[in-house]
């Protein structure tokens, strides 16, 4: 719990009667690998913090193939948050790629402390924008870069990242297929 309030307090001030009242909201979730923390055609109905491990969220284009589109890993929230904001259903899969452990927040409790404690919005909307930064910082210069070069950015940017997911995942986030992954590490060894 220690690691969840030390991250949000980084976007904001708490008081420790609020602190105490967002440690009783939160329920310790071990996730198996592969196992899945919300699932397409699901509504979200719980805000996951990660302590250890790391979740891949991808999804299935319109040939079948699947995609993985992020990685979320120790000290990040793992949820969609539109789908949960606005009940909707998510068009994405949350999925172990390690086995994890997460602090869970239902969507109710997620909601009272909203409601509840005074400049709670505002310190989601600055994690949210620190998410959309990482994010951009991560996708934006993949798409003028070649293969190599993105595979030696993201070894560069997330050398944590590299050893703990599979060549699989990491291929379909690099936007290559896995023998090009292989071919391009073998050349750099």
């Amino acid at each position: 719990m220690d690691e969840f309030l030390a991250y949000i307090l980084q976007f904001g001030s708490l008081n420790q009667q609020q602190l105490n009242l967002i440690a009783g909201k939160a329920t310790p979730l071990s996730l198996r690998k592969d196992a899945y923390l919300l699932e397409a055609g699901q509504i979200p109905r719980q805000v996951g913090f990660v302590l250890e491990g790391v979740i891949r969220i991808c999804y299935y284009n319109n040939h079948g193939d699947e995609i993985t589109r992020n990685f979320i890993d120790e000290h990040h929230l793992a949820t969609d948050l539109r789908a949960l904001e606005y009940g909707l259903t998510s068009t994405e899969y949350l999925q172990a790629v390690t086995d994890c452990q997460l602090l869970v927040f239902a969507k109710r409790d997620w909601e009272e402390l909203a409601h509840t404690i005074a400049g709670w919005n505002d310190i989601m909307n600055r994690i949210t924008a620190q998410h959309l930064r990482e994010k951009l910082v991560r996708i934006s210069p993949m798409v003028a870069q070649d293969a190599t070069t993105r595979y030696l950015e993201f070894l560069a940017n997330y050398p944590r990242l590299a050893n703990r997911i599979p060549l699989a995942y990491l291929a379909s986030f690099l936007g290559i297929t896995q023998s090009s992954l292989s071919r391009i590490r073998k050349q750099l060894r």
